[in-house]
């Protein structure tokens, strides 16, 4: 057995560090050329990192959620040492008659001259085989990784997508289309309000103090320390943040107008009017959004963040 070592490659389009998202391996886990090892996310996209060799996983040497640079070593193999090592003459599959041929095949085919050289040598050429990738339950499934990242964020099971790309892979429209707004609302016709009220959330003395604002302003989160979870910005969305601060100055700022169709909202507010239930209620387009924003920050966590610019954010 022989150990390999295998570093953070260059990506491409001059990326020179990216973040350890997810291990998708441990060690002691067997694995197959191309099998992947890593999601890695870069300034610009998330990339699974397939594996180079065959063997068993040794040691993973990076953490999640740390960014290295490229070129760092990431994580160890142990091969076999026909797995890492060149082939020889001596090791070659097919014994001593398969080099003869091999050597009888290239001295006969050396026999065109070129002026000055002479008669070529006999060549030995071997090319490895390839692994076979071992089948599992993913791999009818195509999808790239962001599209991936995409039916993770949504809950959909990719398998029970059915893809309609040129190739058979899973589109963006697709994920969307099978997490439709139709089974977020899936209650809207016969909404059960009582079980989606506002709960009471008690905050101990304990609790983290909310982060810092800049400026001297208060923190939007300062009365509500002990629900406040702090997110480092990192890969895609620090890049985005970047281009966004820098575009608040630069870039002029517009209001857009949008007609949409309410008909079924009213139609909505209508039953909601002539219901018991809701005699001693207000009931109003403006309270149907409430509620739709509701589960949509729900079902959707990071809508209701807000950023905290500085050291502190």
């Amino acid at each position: 057995m022989s150990t390999q070592t295998f570093v953070l490659p260059d990506v491409g389009e001059g990326l020179t560090e990216a973040e350890i998202v997810t291990w998708k391996v441990a060690p002691g886990d067997a694995v197959q050329v191309n099998d992947v090892l890593v999601e890695i996310e870069t300034a610009k996209s998330l990339v699974e990192l397939p594996s180079p060799f065959t063997g068993t996983v040794g040691e993973t040497l990076v953490e999640e959620g740390v960014t290295i640079a490229v070129g760092t070593p990431i994580v160890t193999i142990e091969t076999a040492p026909a797995a890492s090592a060149p082939l020889s003459q001596t090791d070659a599959p097919g014994g001593g008659d398969a080099q003869s041929e091999t050597a009888e095949g290239g001295a006969e085919g050396g026999g065109a001259v070129l002026v000055g050289y002479g008669t070529g040598g006999a060549v030995t050429s071997r090319r490895r085989k390839p692994a076979e990738r071992p089948v599992t339950a993913s791999v009818g499934v195509i999808a790239k990784p962001p599209i991936r990242k995409l039916a993770r964020d949504l809950g959909v099971d990719l398998a029970a997508v059915t893809p309609s790309g040129e190739a058979g892979e899973v589109t963006r429209e697709d994920v969307v289309k099978h997490a439709s707004q139709a089974s977020v609302f899936r209650n809207i016709e016969t909404p059960d309000w009582p079980e989606v009220r506002e709960e009471t959330i008690t905050v101990t003395p304990a609790a983290a103090p909310a982060p810092p604002a800049p400026n001297g302003v208060a923190s939007p989160f300062a009365q509500a320390a002990g629900r406040v979870e702090s997110i480092p910005v990192k890969g895609v969305r620090k890049a985005t943040s970047t281009a966004m601060v820098q575009s608040a100055y630069s870039a002029p700022h517009v209001s857009v107008w949008t007609d949409v169709d309410a008909t079924r909202t009213m139609e909505l507010v209508k039953r909601l009017k002539a219901s018991p239930d809701f005699a001693d209620v207000k009931v109003s387009p403006l309270l149907i959004m409430a509620r739709a924003v509701i589960w949509a920050v729900r079902r959707t966590p990071m809508v209701n963040a807000a950023w905290v610019d500085g050291d502190g954010g």
